[in-house]
């Protein structure tokens, strides 16, 4: 817009912050506001709102659809006994971390915790699920509500994990972990 309804710069000057920077453009003051002050500007300055107003709209759109698959998809958590289970958690956190323990040795919130984890890692392909939003508008919310479903899904298929699904959440939300 500055290019289209000024042109060149008035004057150039070296970045006070950093001399590998592009230069400074600068303008004079009057130039700019005959320029705001212009039918152009005003025409330029509506197309600018019009656009904006157009992207919000499929921007919440896109987040409405990916909260849907959300929704409607389903999370088949493994079923396993709680000895197999446990006996993967311990392997995933041990080739994760570079530990080696076993499941007799390790302190039983601890050992919910890697159960929880690796019921999460198998978990992972949900994540395609928020394709279209990374790093877009309401890719936090799409996360949260993906996270949520997840943790219910585990605490849903192993109640005895549903205290951990729980602390875990309320850890990445940034609020205090349950007692």
């Amino acid at each position: 817009m500055v290019g289209q309804l000024l042109g060149e710069p008035d004057l150039f000057r070296v970045n006070p912050y950093s001399r590998a920077a592009p230069r400074i453009r600068l303008y004079c003051v009057e130039r700019v506001e005959a320029a705001e002050r212009s039918a152009e500007f005003r025409a330029v300055t509506a197309a600018a709102v019009r656009r904006s107003a157009a992207a919000r709209v499929v921007a919440r759109r896109r987040l409405r659809e990916v909260l849907a698959r959300i929704a409607a998809a389903p999370i088949d958590v493994p079923r396993l006994a709680p000895r197999e289970l446990a006996a993967l958690a311990v392997e995933y956190r041990d080739r994760r971390d570079g530990a080696v323990g076993s499941v007799g040795s390790a302190d039983p919130g601890a050992l919910d915790r890697w159960k929880v984890d690796w019921l999460q890692h198998q978990l992972a392909r949900h994540e395609e699920l928020l394709d279209g939003l990374y790093g877009g508008a309401g890719w936090a919310a799409a996360e949260e509500s993906l996270r949520r479903r997840v943790y219910g899904a585990i605490a849903e298929a192993y109640p005895f994990l549903a205290r951990e699904c729980e602390r875990q959440l309320s850890g990445r939300e940034g609020g205090p972990p349950p007692d």
